[in-house]
């Protein structure tokens, strides 16, 4: 029998190692696995590359993996925003390196990943210095720039609901790189707020399937001080 829930989330990540390349789901604060982060940091596993949207948020979530020195080199599109502190430390002090890639890259970099593409090439960042020492062409009267697939050994993403089975069902903006990321690596671990009986899930809903998840485990919603409930984003 498939049965593909974790009882925890430490035994979720169980086996993710030093000098893993994790990619973490999340745009902005929709859909950031906060508390698949909070597991990796007590997990332990350190020197790791991590591939997200930004460098974090705060003082919390991947910025706390950051300020816990966990983290060897960061992976995204937006290294900086208002409350980017950490990582903005970090980076002028020489403690992280940072590989910048234009947004779409990055999402079409790991979908080559999932996708078995060996490479492509892609218009983004032709003419600036991200583009320095890699291969360029001209195709079609265009100048391309030759992008390879960014692929994880784990990836962290939050869902809305999921099954046994691994099938996923997201909220709105909270899907965002999720779907990528469950293809490009090789364990997928989701947290997932409700745990649906198989065939609950109407199959035109399921947005990622079973088979590109290992594990999935339930978590709590937040409590909001006017007494309701609230979704992460």
């Amino acid at each position: 029998m498939i049965d593909k829930i974790a009882p925890s989330i430490a035994e979720a990540l169980q086996g993710v190692r030093d000098g893993a390349t994790v990619l973490i789901g999340g745009f902005g604060t929709s859909g950031i696995p906060g508390e698949l982060i909070e597991g990796l940091l007590e997990q332990g596993a350190r020197d790791l590359t991590v591939v997200n949207n930004n460098a974090g948020n705060g003082d919390t979530g991947l910025a706390a993996l950051l300020v816990a020195g966990r983290v060897r080199k960061i992976i995204c599109s937006f290294p900086r925003q208002v409350d980017s502190h950490v990582f903005d430390g970090l980076y002028r002090s020489g403690k992280i390196e940072l590989e910048l890639v234009p947004q779409g890259n990055l999402a079409e970099r790991m979908r080559a990943a999932g996708a078995g593409i060996g490479a492509f090439f892609g218009p983004s960042s032709y003419g600036t210095p991200l583009a320095e020492g890699k291969e360029t062409r001209e195709i079609d009267g265009k100048h391309y720039v030759l992008e390879y697939p960014i692929r994880g050994d784990v990836a962290l993403i939050k869902a809305e609901r999921g099954d046994r089975w691994g099938n996923l069902v997201y909220r709105k903006a909270a899907r965002n790189f999720g779907p990528v990321m469950a293809m490009a690596a090789k364990k997928t671990i989701a947290s997932v707020y409700d745990i649906a009986e198989l065939g609950e899930l109407d199959p035109e809903s399921v947005v990622t399937p079973g088979i590109f998840v290992s594990k999935i485990v339930k978590i709590p919603r937040v409590a909001t001080q006017a007494g309701g409930f609230r979704k992460a984003a």
